[in-house]
């Protein structure tokens, strides 16, 4: 058994969840992947991973073993890396994902910036509002907006906080009235984002006074954007992130209603795989995000 091999062959299985695609990943066929793992656990005396013909999922002792040898191996790669002063200069491809509308509002003006800096690197920006799944899809990065992130084997490092604000076109609220209160939101027209987790139960807070009230509307839709288009034609209210509606509210073309309520906020992350260290063209398109936020 080549044991490096084997240690590499197990670390994607784990991260990939599938054999086949890490067969794919380090070029090697089904059965080499298999006979790795076998090996590896005939060397060990234990079951690292439960296998059916359906799924797969790493033991007990397989969580452990994965979280020692992902540590022995970013310790390797970060050795081999120190000796090579070619990584000095960032290069290759840089495949990110993040959500349309921060990356159009808050972040794309400055990219063509970002790449005239490193001229050997380019950038593929993927803008989807969906969760992507950065180790199978092979991102080097993801952006993500929250305000509860989920437990993962992720790298995460915040970036900024959006405040929201609920609010309204002139005209709506001449027709409807302005709520005085959150309980007086079951009689509007609520526009919900419906890629937010609590698209349906809006939650307020004002002092010590904390207040959630179900809403429901005519219009759900996957996007921000989307959101702020319905708001300005004047066909409800919703809640929306401040920095997407700043030049609307300024203007006077929308209305925030209840202001002295808060609203819970949306943590922006960055999230990546590498525990140890981070591939160069990784850690500068960080540094230039935490730069653009003010993280």
């Amino acid at each position: 058994m080549d044991r490096l091999t084997a240690l590499t062959v197990f670390r994607h299985v784990a991260e990939l969840q599938s054999f086949a695609e890490a067969g794919r990943r380090l070029g090697l066929s089904p059965a080499a992947i298999s006979k790795n793992i076998a090996e590896l656990e005939l060397h060990l005396s234990c079951r690292l991973i439960h296998r059916t013909t359906r799924r797969m999922a790493l033991t007990e002792e397989g969580r452990l073993y994965y979280r020692q040898v992902a540590q022995v191996l970013d310790d390797l790669d970060e050795a081999d890396r120190s000796l090579f002063p070619m990584q000095a200069t960032p290069s290759g491809v840089l495949r990110v994902s993040a959500p349309t509308t921060l990356t159009l509002k808050l972040l794309s003006p400055a990219i063509p910036r970002f790449l005239a800096q490193y001229p050997q690197l380019s950038l593929e920006l993927d803008l989807d509002d969906r969760r992507v799944d950065v180790i199978k899809e092979g991102y080097d990065l993801a952006i993500r907006g929250t305000d509860r992130l989920e437990d993962s084997s992720l790298i995460a490092r915040k970036l900024t906080s959006l405040q929201h604000v609920l609010c309204g076109a002139p005209s709506y609220f001449q027709r409807t009235g302005i709520p005085a209160s959150p309980q007086d939101l079951a009689a509007h027209n609520c526009i919900q984002f419906s890629l937010s987790s609590h698209s349906d139960f809006w939650e307020f807070s004002r002092s010590s006074e904390q207040v959630g009230v179900s809403v429901d509307g005519r219009y759900k839709v996957g996007s921000s954007l989307a959101v702020r288009d319905a708001l300005l034609a004047g066909f409800g209210l919703s809640v929306i992130p401040r920095a997407y509606v700043e030049d609307e509210l300024a203007s006077g073309a929308l209305v925030p209603v209840l202001a002295e309520w808060s609203l819970p906020l949306t943590h922006v992350y960055a999230v990546y795989g590498s525990r140890v260290h981070l591939p160069l063209k990784v850690r500068v398109f960080l540094d230039f995000v935490l730069g653009e936020f003010g993280g």
